[in-house]
């Protein structure tokens, strides 16, 4: 809900050539002409084509396949029902392509102008970033898979945060290379952030949903209506 209001906020003020969009071309300029070495930031502004991001998540999606399907084995052998395994990669890939679904109809309708560094460019419309919503989103969707293809346990704990941290340090550089490039404003990145934050909400709670199965009745607790008794509930016991 929070990226889904910020993003009408921020594209209000860009359609209506609000305070906020001026402010936002003198930084975006300020950026473009300062310090910066151009060399990591066209490295990094790379990183957001498609050409980079979506081989990431196909690989991600194989092993994603992979996990799912071996613990859909081991979870009809112990007589559980199994888990929609495919359901995450499935939603994965559809999100993944809603990306340009979303983007190229708003640039259009939107047509705003790029930094002077982009003058004359073949493409119409800069608002919101394709490459920030590119790189957020597929970047995204692989971590979000990751996470949830790994056991719940310890070895899981310090795994998570430092995939975390590269998923936003990568998307910060990718953010910072367009705009020290002027390849876009800031708050084309920006936008585009808050739409891939509502996609990738979208793709959580459908996963949470949908996905999961039903374990064992001896994994779920003790049948309904049963009592627990007391020699049990001294054992600890269901």
């Amino acid at each position: 809900m929070v990226s889904a209001l910020l993003f009408a906020v921020l594209t209000w003020q860009v359609a209506g050539h609000g305070p906020l969009r001026a402010l936002d071309e003198r930084l975006g300029r300020a950026v473009a002409n300062g310090g910066l070495p151009a060399g990591p930031a066209g490295f990094f502004a790379d990183l957001g084509n498609t050409a980079v991001a979506l081989p990431v998540l196909s690989a991600v999606l194989v092993w994603a396949v992979w996990r799912g399907r071996r613990e859909a084995r081991h979870r009809a052998a112990d007589g559980g029902t199994p888990p929609r395994w495919w359901l995450p990669p499935l939603a994965a890939g559809l999100t993944a392509a809603a990306v340009p679904a979303l983007v190229v109809p708003l640039k259009l309708w939107l047509a705003r102008p790029g930094p002077p560094q982009m003058a004359g460019a073949v493409h119409e419309g800069f608002y919101p970033s394709g490459h920030g919503a590119t790189a957020a989103v597929l970047y995204g969707l692989a971590a979000l898979l990751l996470f949830r293809g790994r056991r719940r346990t310890a070895d899981r704990r310090p795994v998570v945060p430092a995939v975390a941290a590269a998923v936003v340090l990568l998307n910060a550089g990718v953010g910072t290379g367009l705009v020290r490039r002027g390849y876009h404003w800031p708050l084309d990145v920006l936008g585009s952030w808050c739409l891939a934050g509502v996609l990738l909400a979208v793709w959580c709670a459908v996963c949470d949903r949908w996905s999961a199965g039903r374990r064992t009745a001896g994994t779920q607790g003790r049948p309904a209506g049963l009592p627990q008794t007391p020699a049990g509930r001294q054992a600890g016991l269901p």
